[in-house]
This record gives structure tokens, C-alpha cells and sequence, in this order.
């Protein structure tokens, strides 16, 4: 149900009740080094390793005493301009019948704007090539001179995906109903319109969209605990936030924001941070970490973990782990702060371990333990 103002105010308030600890003691094993800017991971099955996206356009397998391939053949080209490349890989949920992998990137025009492109190839069975790659979805229109793509996708358990969009740098197009800037869409295995989602069918509305008034998300992940979708998206100088998706729903960029703007003054078309129409996050940080993947930890192979959330921070240089009561955080703590590398993505392995990557030139695939 929708929060009141009062509830909503109540909970913003409570935001920074959770118990913090920064400096927690993890043992780290760095797999892979030489990574050149990489943004995303997903594991293969029967221990046949992980691919990684690298934001220039590469992807590449990596695995355990083979180390990483040479770039895999048939990826789409990318517009990599800022923070604009190769960005997140999923695999189809029937992927050992179909090998279907998911990519989404970005995708330039003549005018020298991009936007988020999504699409599917098949990956050959020796695992050299993507095969008649097929892109099912653009973000329209193409607003983005380098800056805020989202790109972060997601399978349910229904075999949609959900694929989340920054709003370009280009603030208001998040409240626009006919862009797809801002938004956070739902698609059918095949990139098309459920008929089901909120505003389909609807004259003037784009009928892919799942929720509007986001940012630039980063981390996008299901709850195991309740089925929930979970984004987090950052904000402008202040105010990242977590937001729990729900259909139909206006999270309130760039009306309702915990930030400010970079030079210091409020954002113009800012309202305050509890706008009536708009949803709260379920947590928000006033000084920006810059959050980035997000996973939950769902695994037996370290109970003190389970039921966690963890988040990489690029600005912090961190990985932020939380503690959830619900929808709440009761406390946070920060790992990896030592290691001192810009955190891009976080996942929880088959083994139960977390596998990190580190957004730097030379960046590192780190295994992660208690």
C-alpha cells in the first residue's frame, strides 16, 4: 500500500537509527587483475566459470586455472563515451536450453547522443561467440551526452525482465510518461510489452515501464526473502537511495530528492524530500557513497551473511554491507574499505561466496569470505 506523509516522514527520519561500523575484516582473494573498466559479472553453469562485460565492449569467460579469454566474438557495438560502454549481463533463465545471454550497453546515434540499448545472442557451445545477437529495446529517445544509462537488468521468477534506465543527466524526462529516461521497465523474454504492466495500452504512455522518477540506478536485485524488487540509484550530491519497485509507482526524481546539486544549491525543480505522490526510499544516504551493484546474500555456505544485503560504493571505495529487518536497515558495516578500488559489481557465486569487481583501469575480480 502506499506510505502516508506521516509514515513516509516517520520513516525518512528513522533512516540513520541503524547501527553503524566501518572497518570489518573480510579474507580477500584476487582472482583476476587487468581488468580494464570492468561493469558486470554472471556465472555460467556446471562450473564452466563467469562472463564479464568490460565497458569498452569486451566480453570475456573467465575461469578457475584457465584464467580470462580472448574477447568473446559478436557483441554488439557500444557507444563508450564517459560513462556510457558494455554494461550488465544476465543469462536467460532457460539458458541451458536456449544459451541465451542478455546484454544491455549503450547505444549511439548520428547526432552523438546515446541511450541504453538491450539485447540477446546465443552463446556458441565453445563459448567463443555470441550468435545472431538481436537488440529487442531502446531507450528513446537518445538524450545522453555520456552521463546516467542504469543498465542494470533483472529476471523474476515469471520470466520477465526488468531492466533499469537512468534519465540521461536530463532530470525531468524522469516524470515523463512518453520517455523512456528514468524509468525502470518490464519486458517479456522475447523484449516485448506485457499486457499486464501498469500502463500498457495507455494513449501517450510508454508501455514499458514498470515505475517512473528514478535517477540512475546501479543495483537491481530480488529479494529472497518476500520476491520483492529491490533497486538502489544514485543521487545527485546527497541522496542515494534504496527504493522497493512497485507497479505504477513515481519514486519522485527530480521532485522529491534527499540531495542537492553538485554546485551546492537545491535542485530547481526540487519540491523537498517528501513530495505528496511520490514513494520514499526504504533507506537513503545523505552523503553519497555513488552505490553500484547490489546483491542478496541467500546462500548456506556462511550463515552470518544470510539474509544480508551488499552494495559496492565507487565514491567510498568500499562494499557496504547492510543488515535488514524487513524493509528497514538495523545496521551497516564497510568492507573492503583497505583494498581502496571503486566497487562496480557485487554477486553471490554458486559456492556461496561473493565475487566482487573493481571499476579501474586495472581492475581486480575479487572472491570474498567472512
Amino acid at each position: 500500500m502506499p506510505r502516508s506523509p506521516l509514515r513516509s516522514f516517520i520513516a525518512a527520519t528513522l533512516l540513520f537509527s541503524a547501527s553503524f561500523s566501518w572497518a570489518a575484516e573480510v579474507k580477500v582473494e584476487v582472482l583476476q587483475s587487468k581488468l580494464d573498466h570492468p561493469w558486470s559479472l554472471a556465472f555460467l553453469p556446471d562450473n564452466k566459470g563467469m562472463l564479464i562485460t568490460l565497458r569498452d565492449g569486451q566480453l570475456r569467460r573467465w575461469q578457475p586455472g584457465e584464467g580470462l579469454s580472448d574477447p568473446i566474438f559478436g557483441v554488439p557495438k557500444v557507444w563508450a563515451h564517459g560513462q556510457g560502454g558494455l554494461l550488465d549481463v544476465v543469462l536467460a533463465p532457460d539458458f541451458e536450453n536456449s544459451r541465451r545471454i542478455w546484454l544491455s550497453f549503450a547505444e549511439g546515434n548520428s547526432d552523438d547522443k546515446a541511450g541504453t540499448a538491450v539485447g540477446y545472442g546465443t552463446l556458441s557451445s565453445n563459448m567463443q561467440r555470441l550468435e545472431n545477437f538481436k537488440v529487442v529495446f531502446r531507450q528513446t529517445p537518445k538524450l545522453s551526452t555520456g552521463n546516467h544509462f542504469g543498465g542494470r537488468m533483472a529476471f523474476d521468477g515469471k520470466g520477465y525482465l526488468f531492466i533499469a534506465l537512468g534519465e540521461n543527466n536530463q532530470r525531468s524526462t524522469a516524470q515523463d510518461l512518453d520517455k523512456l529516461q528514468g524509468k525502470l521497465v518490464r519486458l517479456t523474454q522475447d523484449g516485448e510489452v506485457p499486457q499486464d504492466n501498469p500502463f500498457a495500452g495507455k494513449q501517450g504512455v510508454r508501455g514499458e515501464i514498470w515505475s517512473y522518477g528514478h535517477r540512475n540506478p546501479q543495483g537491481l536485485a530480488f529479494n529472497p526473502a518476500n520476491g520483492e524488487l529491490w533497486l538502489n540509484e544514485h543521487g545527485p550530491r546527497g541522496g542515494d537511495e534504496i527504493n522497493v519497485s512497485q507497479p505504477g509507482k513515481n519514486y519522485g526524481w527530480p521532485l522529491a530528492t534527499w540531495g542537492i546539486n553538485y554546485s551546492g544549491l537545491p535542485i530547481p525543480e526540487a519540491k523537498g524530500e517528501i513530495v505528496a505522490g511520490t514513494e520514499q526510499p526504504v533507506y537513503y544516504w545523505k552523503v553519497s557513497p555513488a552505490v553500484s551493484g547490489m546483491a542478496f546474500y541467500n546462500a548456506d555456505k556462511f550463515p552470518q551473511w544470510k539474509g544480508k544485503l551488499f552494495i559496492g560504493a565507487l565514491k567510498e571505495k568500499n562494499l557496504i554491507e547492510l543488515t535488514l529487518a524487513g524493509d528497514k536497515v538495523t545496521e551497516q558495516k564497510r568492507l573492503l574499505d583497505d583494498h581502496g578500488a571503486r566497487i562496480r559489481d557485487v554477486r553471490v557465486g554458486p559456492d556461496g561466496y561473493l565475487y566482487v569487481l573493481t571499476d579501474e583501469s586495472d581492475g581486480q575480480l575479487l572472491k570474498i569470505s567472512p
